[in-house]
């Protein structure tokens, strides 16, 4: 028998397809998980903060395959977990669609002033003009990260008719590479980051980039926050350098109440939701999960698989 030590949050998902090999021991508190860590073979040790995590898989010194439900994992002991040969399997592509839809409902409500629209509302005002006259049909669209949710934008945003531009390794099929894309960053209207959080990433939207953009570009990020260096995107916000960004994402979260972000018209804030916003997270995950240790069973390539050497 396989020791599988997994959060009673998927038990109602995951137990009655557990092959006969599996032996489930099931956790409900970060105590609970910490004493039965040793034992896993198997690992799904999700929990709602990251320091507990970390300590729960530090603490499973016999773990051969950790899962979780969250694409971004880079806050564990990835070395460690490298170290002792385990494979990990996130949760990468799981909110994929709600993210882009996410990406496409931000984008419309800047282009149409949809804020001002339900602001007026609540202030039983008839507005006689439209507080938002762009269109998105026709505008250009730099897309930063084509994994499973860049993909999507994509062709979200194509279906509006909106020219999307990724940036790519290889630079095939119309892609820049990344060595192209910051010198052409004045060509486009709309900046859309959905890049993992690594340290090739990490602040590669700065002041430089930012003086770079035409001054109606929107910069959206989906990705992680410190992927834009944040003091320099409020400069740029401040001082209508650019007009305006839509972050899902910031750092830190939640953002202080006193942070500048909080009160400039052109930032719209919308507190890491766009992955929360569906309800099939979980049936997805433990989808995944049950057809991942079928093929764990077989020997055969689990997915979707973290290098974790470059952090995702």
């Amino acid at each position: 028998m396989t020791k599988a030590v997994l959060s009673a949050l998927i038990r109602p998902l995951v137990e009655p397809r557990l092959p006969d090999w599996v032996e489930p021991l099931w956790f409900a508190s970060k105590d609970e998980a910490l004493e039965l860590a040793p034992q896993a073979r198997i690992g799904w040790f999700d929990l709602n903060e990251k320091e507990p995590m970390i300590e729960i898989a530090k603490a499973a010194t016999n773990l051969e395959w950790l899962n979780s439900i969250y694409a971004g994992l880079d806050f564990l002991p990835l070395d460690l977990l490298q170290e002792r040969g385990v494979v990990v399997t996130n949760g990468v592509g799981i909110n994929a669609i709600t993210i882009a839809e996410y990406v496409v409902m931000l984008m419309l409500a800047h282009a149409k002033g949809y804020r001002e629209v339900v602001r007026a509302q609540e202030r039983k005002d008839w507005l006689l003009d439209s507080p938002g006259k762009r269109e998105l049909a026709g505008e250009r669209v730099l897309l930063l990260g084509l994994g499973a949710i860049g993909q999507l934008v994509k062709t979200r945003l194509e279906a509006f008719d909106m020219t999307v531009v990724p940036v790519r390794r290889s630079g095939k099929d119309g892609a820049l590479k990344p060595d192209e894309w910051r010198g052409q960053l004045g060509e486009f209207d709309w900046i859309v980051l959905a890049v993992p959080s690594t340290p090739e990433t990490k602040h590669m939207i700065g002041a430089v980039e930012l003086a770079a953009m035409r001054p109606n570009a929107v910069l959206v990020n989906i990705a992680r926050g410190d992927v834009a260096d944040q003091d320099a995107l409020v400069g740029a916000l401040q001082e209508h350098t650019i007009e305006a960004a839509l972050l899902d994402v910031t750092e830190p979260e939640p953002l202080p109440e006193d942070h500048p972000l909080w009160d400039l018209d052109n930032a719209q804030i919308t507190m890491h939701l766009s992955g929360r916003a569906q309800t099939k997270m979980f049936q997805r995950s433990a989808d995944r999960f049950i057809e991942n240790l079928g093929r764990w069973h077989k020997g055969e390539p689990v997915e979707p698989r973290m290098d974790l050497e470059a952090g995702y």
